[in-house]
């Protein structure tokens, strides 16, 4: 599959068949057809590229370092907000990262740029560290802010709509917006207030 951005930050997605290049049409499908279950360190987000909800899935890798200086890697993702998650996890959290390489990729190919997924790599960093699978039906969703607080995002009810499209049981929300929200579609609804090493 290949992916397109446009200068409308429209997303579409396109797969080479037989009889030419054919559009998508549930790119969410295709973004989670490989993902592992039971794996530490992956964890399903809802974005919103454009006006279309998204689902994609986060990976992180934790690892101790080998060398004098960590490495910080991302793919999919800007390096120096993965810097600021990897900061407010250390201060606010007390997950302490300087003896451990970090490592996130956003699978698939995609650019995810909105803070909406900082949560779930957030999520992702703190499950890879300590082995611990996250729950496999379960999406995450949510800004975090530089005294981990979980901050309100946009578009809520596609993001949510699109979960229960696919047969997610669960989505994680920052708590303010659960308040609005008129539909679930069915999800289960968890609020998030702060980052907290338990998630």
């Amino acid at each position: 599959s290949d992916v397109c951005s446009s200068d409308l930050n429209e997303i579409g997605v396109f797969e080479m068949r037989d009889s030419g290049l054919n559009e998508v049409k549930n790119p969410s499908e295709v973004f989670l057809s490989e993902r592992s279950f039971g794996a530490s360190g992956s964890t399903v987000v809802a974005s919103v590229e454009g006006s279309r909800p998204i689902l994609i899935e986060v990976q992180a890798l934790v690892t101790p370092t080998s060398y004098g200086v960590p490495q910080r890697n991302t793919t999919g993702f800007d390096y120096r907000r993965l810097g600021l998650l990897l900061a407010v996890l250390e201060k606010r959290v007390g997950v302490l990262l300087g003896q451990y390489d970090v490592f996130v990729n956003i699978a698939g190919g995609v650019r995810v740029d909105e803070p909406a997924v900082d949560l779930g790599i957030a999520v992702s960093i703190i499950s890879s560290l300590r082995d611990k699978p996250v729950d496999a039906q379960s999406i995450v969703v949510g800004e975090i802010g530089l005294n981990g607080e979980v901050r309100t995002v946009s578009q809520i009810e596609k993001r949510v709509q699109e979960a229960a499209k696919l047969g997610f049981q669960k989505i994680i929300l920052p708590k303010n917006n659960v308040k609005g929200l008129n539909k679930n579609g069915g999800v289960e609804i968890g609020r998030a207030q702060r980052l907290n090493s338990s998630h």
